[in-house]
């Protein structure tokens, strides 16, 4: 049966949402089916647009911010004033209510989540109270703060939405990605945001998120991240990766190598999902091999590129779903 797909409204707590509805039809019986994998990516489509639409974190998000305070989910949930277990269930997928996402948005800055705490300390013992009061001492004023400004100054809005693949940008994220490809292609730099690209939408394509957060635009050379010079720059002088000169024909070009100690498999494992290792590797198999040049011609083929160049435009991850090369 041939996978199709159209644009649908489905219904979310009495509220529609339009998406790009994914199934496989029986061209005899013209009857509709589809399988987990395609219930999770129309029902991901449909999440996605509820949380920006009310302001609710994304899961990632969500374990992310209780991580950063040093917390477990069941103390999470005691300090806001939720229900037992009700934390981790919302890190497992369930989507809270509107009010509750905002309080977790809220929480998500360390000023505001230190009045949460005054609030809900009883529910800590008092040693746990003292580390976590820490943590947030050290979130508001150390290098967390720092980071955090500077993220904001690389990605600008770090709030998930259809041009980042509803996915915060996390520079850590992106970095292993780069050192991923420093590590299996040595790419230049213009090949580089190519792969970077096909990563993110083909991720999107399969399973409605970006493995990285990143914004891409259409540019004459193809889709690129917005501010890769930036981006690549500080991940530079972070350490995860190393840039060599090299001549290539007539001209001199930026060859991307891993930094540091080489990846790992473990390594790998500790910072990516099962499904977002698969498409970094689809990516090394399927368009790794060709070179800067052919990339480019590729990368022109596709509508996100094709209907944004000449305006230099942002590419929304809608187009994902029409990705031909992967």
């Amino acid at each position: 049966m041939p996978l199709r797909k159209e644009e649908r409204l489905l219904d979310f707590r009495k509220e529609e949402f339009k998406v790009s509805y994914h199934f496989y039809k029986c061209e005899e019986s013209g009857e509709e089916f589809t399988d987990d994998v395609l219930d999770n990516l129309n029902l991901t489509q449909l999440y996605n647009q509820y949380r920006v639409k009310y302001g609710i974190p994304m899961i990632d998000e969500i374990k992310k911010i209780r991580e950063n305070y040093g917390l477990s989910a069941a103390k999470m949930s005691d300090v806001l004033g939720f229900g037992v277990n009700v934390y981790r269930q919302y890190e497992a997928g369930e989507m809270p209510s509107v009010t509750n996402g905002r309080l977790i948005r809220m929480a998500s800055d360390p000023k505001e989540f230190n009045k949460l705490l005054e609030i809900g300390k009883n529910a800590l013992e008092k040693h746990e109270y003292e580390r976590v009061s820490k943590k947030v001492a050290e979130a508001e004023k150390g290098w967390d703060f720092i980071d955090a400004i500077i993220e904001e100054r690389m990605f600008r809005s770090k709030l998930p939405d259809e041009y980042n693949g509803y996915r915060v940008p996390d520079i850590n994220r992106i970095g292993w990605m780069v050192k991923f490809f420093a590590q299996a292609l040595q790419p230049v730099t213009t090949k580089l945001n190519k792969l970077m690209f096909y990563a993110d939408f083909g991720h999107y394509k399969r399973y409605g998120t970006s493995i990285s957060g990143l914004k891409y635009h259409a540019i004459q050379m193809g889709p690129v991240p917005v501010n890769y010079g930036g981006i690549y720059n500080y991940l530079y002088n972070a350490g995860y990766i190393k840039v060599e000169e090299r001549v290539f024909g007539d001209y001199l070009g930026e060859e991307f190598l891993p930094g540091g100690e080489p990846l790992q498999l473990e390594s790998v494992d500790s910072v990516f999902e099962a499904t977002e290792k698969e498409v970094l590797q689809l990516v090394v198999e399927e368009i790794g091999g060709l070179k800067t040049k052919q990339l480019i011609k590729v990368s022109h083929e596709e509508d996100g590129w094709r209907d944004n160049n000449e305006s230099f435009e942002r590419i929304s991850y809608q187009y994902a779903f029409d990705l031909k090369a992967i």
